[in-house]
């Protein structure tokens, strides 16, 4: 994909403005006042001593008695991916299906999250998936927290996947019986059920994460973290009216994607809000609106496909004529190749691509920085909420409320950057260098364990042929076909964004990988097929290919600001993605399904047939 000419020409007419090298020279001092040496370290799970703050707060536990039926697929995990996962497999013919989650019900982070003024922020005609299968349009363009969580109870009852469901049961262990050709898989209800097929979709944006803070367990006061957010002592509900807080100082740590959604909420209704801030976010403009009737009445079918592949094609950097969305993402497709896989614009030596994304980059930041002073009163307080970094070193925010909510006189901004973060919690106030806050109620919106599934991690052990841990298969990196299967772990399917193609809008990979999944399976039911396993030869392919076309991000990241993105500063990972994007691996994957689907189905058990 090229730059277009007229665009190109926009952008270097301000280069002379712009001031590449001063950018470059603010930036870097910023980065040097936030990096710590504890890196992701400064963070602890909740769990353990403090794990009351992953508690369920909207389900009360039921108890019942371990099951040891046997099941054709067990899903684990009963968020988006999950979901459209189990809905594939019902529309390929499969009728044994048990669906699995921690949560008291479907909905995965949207089930968790349920803070005051929670939107997705992907238009929500894209982001909501199986909506016409479900009959829905949604009612905002940026849908709210609650109509998405109902959108996903909608998928589960249309699809039936309610009726082997098991909530509030966390998988312990995976084990390969190979006499049998089965999954054995423990929980922690006792249960030891038997399944043909085992998929995980356990996501990674549910388990939170708390700041290292000295003393936080001395705190008095009460606190909450934003995914268990407790309406008992708040009042109101994802819609505000927190009339508990009216005679409340409540601070909340963390400015990231949550805290830009619920500070307006705590803003306007707390006696008197404290927002304690290590880095800004870059805070671009929402403009959400209501669903026009007349537009929802014009859609004909397939209009949410056709507009699916419209956004994930443009975000992909891949050529389209017309852009359906015309929002926030769509606007800076070219910047989110700094992190996202996509096609580049190969019209230009890769120097002179640098050098023009750069200059756009800087545009765009400096418009966001633009936006702080138009819209702030307070000078000093504008200053410490602009973003000095490039367009992707943190996830883009988007809000018409959030910088509007520091002109009232009842919010205090605290910068925290020259102190490493909050330097410690006394039994009733937050300190920051040698400054008390006094506060009653302190709100976490510190975020997940970001990229930490259990099978990753290990904390949910996987063993496959021979007894064999699949962390002990992939000690030297992760081996996968595709990202979904593995060699030595028979049918035994993944979703998720390793060794694969991502995007802004995941839940849309998520139903390509179910699709692709449901395709495998129903093909090897259809075949008689014993098992699906790929050959370890097409693994190390896949990881050759995964190698050879890896977006390189390593010194972009290294540049950024810490976050999570780049693990507080440590640097990027990478390298396990495929780089030319989603838009070309689903094509992958269609020539794939239609012409090398056998290569992952076993016919004979003894000698490994047709694998």
């Amino acid at each position: 994909m090229g730059t277009a000419p007229d665009t190109r020409t926009a952008i270097e007419a301000d280069e002379a403005e712009l001031d590449i090298q001063g950018l470059r020279a603010r930036y870097a001092r910023e980065r040097e006042r936030r990096v710590r040496p504890d890196r992701a370290s400064q963070y602890r799970s909740a769990s353990g001593a403090f794990g009351y703050y992953a508690k369920d707060p909207y389900t009360p536990r039921t108890e019942r008695e371990p099951l040891t039926d046997t099941v054709e697929v067990l899903v684990v995990g009963g968020g988006f991916g999950g979901l459209v996962t189990g809905a594939r497999l019902r529309q390929a013919g499969v009728e044994s299906i048990r669906m699995m989650d921690e949560a008291g019900d479907f909905g995965g982070t949207w089930y968790w999250n349920r803070y005051p003024g929670i939107h997705c922020d992907i238009e929500s005609y894209s982001y909501m998936p199986l909506l016409e299968e479900v009959g829905h349009v949604p009612r905002w363009r940026y849908a709210p927290g609650e109509e998405i969580r109902q959108h996903a109870v909608a998928v589960a009852e249309t699809f039936d996947l309610y009726r082997d469901a098991v909530f509030q049961t966390r998988v312990t262990a995976l084990t390969w019986d190979e006499r049998t050709d089965e999954w054995v898989v423990e929980t922690d209800r006792g249960d030891r059920i038997r399944a043909r097929f085992v998929i995980t979709s356990s996501g990674t944006l549910t388990q939170p994460k708390l700041p290292g803070i000295p003393g936080i367990e001395t705190f008095r006061g009460h606190t909450f973290h934003t995914s268990r957010w407790d309406y008992e002592y708040t009042g109101g509900d994802q819609n505000g009216g927190l009339t508990g807080l009216s005679d409340k100082r409540v601070a909340v740590v963390g400015t990231g994607a949550t805290g830009v959604q619920v500070i307006p909420h705590l803003g306007r209704d707390a006696e008197h809000l404290y927002v304690f801030q290590r880095t800004p976010s870059s805070v671009d403009v929402r403009d959400n609106r209501p669903t026009d009737p007349a537009w929802a009445a014009s859609l004909k079918p397939g209009w949410q496909r056709e507009r699916m592949e419209n956004f994930l094609a443009l975000v992909s950097g891949e050529p389209v004529d017309t852009d359906l969305t015309r929002d926030g993402w769509t606007s800076t497709a070219r910047l989110q190749r700094k992190l996202t896989t996509g096609a580049l614009d190969t019209s230009v030596p890769p120097e002179e691509r640098e050098r023009i994304e750069e200059l756009a980059d800087a545009q765009k930041m400096n418009q966001i920085r633009a936006r702080v002073d138009q819209v702030v009163d307070d000078p000093e307080t504008a200053e410490l909420l602009k973003p000095w970094y490039r367009y992707m070193c943190k996830r883009p925010c988007f809000s018409d409320h959030y910088l509007q909510t520091f002109n009232r006189s009842d919010v205090t901004l605290v910068d925290t950057a020259d102190h490493g973060g909050i330097t410690r919690m006394t039994e009733d106030a937050i300190v920051v260098g040698d400054v008390e806050y006094p506060v009653d109620c302190v709100v976490f919106a510190t975020g997940f364990d970001v990229g930490v599934s259990g099978v990753v991690s290990g904390t949910l052990p996987v063993r496959g042929r021979g007894g064999r841990t699949l962390l002990e298969s992939w000690s030297r990196g992760p081996r996968t076909l595709h990202g979904f299967y593995s060699d030595g772990f028979p049918n035994l399917l993944h979703l998720g964004p390793l060794q694969n193609a991502t995007s802004v809008n995941f839940a849309h990979v998520l139903l390509e990988q179910a699709g692709h999944i449901a395709s495998v399976i129903a093909e090897g039911l259809r075949t008689g097929a014993r098992v699906v396993e790929p050959r370890p030869d097409a693994v190390d392919d896949w990881a050759r290919v995964i190698r050879e076309n890896a977006l390189d991000t390593v010194d972009f990241q290294r540049e950024c600001t810490p976050g999570y993105y780049n693990r507080e500063g440590a640097g990027d990972a990478g390298g396990q993605s495929y780089g030319p994007g989603p838009v070309a691996f689903h094509r992958l994957l269609q020539d794939w399904r239609r012409d090398r689907v056998h290569e992952v189905l076993v016919h004979d058990r003894e000698d490994g047939g047709s694998r």
